[in-house]
């Protein structure tokens, strides 16, 4: 094998680690959204009230919110560990969508939607930058 070879399955090797990180990531802020779902959905009274804020909704359809997306997170993030060649296209999509749901439940819990979005972002970048090597 070449030189060249190892070094382009090196790099292969570590990007691929990334997405199987990126996957466990998946599962895991998808069991949290159900939680964090099935918290506002079951006991308003989980979230603390908030004044006037601009994206401001009813507490149990953020709840339903989180839960739904949550459930599809955790679902694309055990494809992806299966080696689903559809669950990338998805993960980036629900990735992003995480994003903007955390960035609209900033007023909620900042610190944690700010931690959320910053390991959505590493699963988005994972997932893109993630190209399969052709083994004969």
């Amino acid at each position: 094998m070449s030189q060249q070879t190892q070094h382009a399955r090196a790099g292969s090797d570590t990007v691929h680690g990334g997405v199987i990180f990126a996957a466990v990531l998946m599962i895991v802020a998808g069991v949290l959204a159900i939680l964090q779902g099935i918290g506002a959905i079951a006991e308003d009274d989980v979230y603390a009230r908030i004044g006037d804020y601009v994206f401001e909704f009813d507490l149990t359809g953020w709840g339903w919110l989180h839960l739904i997306l949550g459930v599809l997170v955790l679902l694309t993030g055990f494809a992806l560990l299966s080696g689903q060649g559809w669950s990338f296209i998805a993960g980036i999509i629900f990735a992003g969508l995480s994003i903007i749901a955390n960035f609209m439940w900033l007023p909620y819990t900042p610190v944690w939607s700010i931690i959320l979005i910053a390991i959505a972002i590493f699963v988005i970048w994972a997932l893109c930058v993630y190209r399969p090597v052709n083994r004969r």
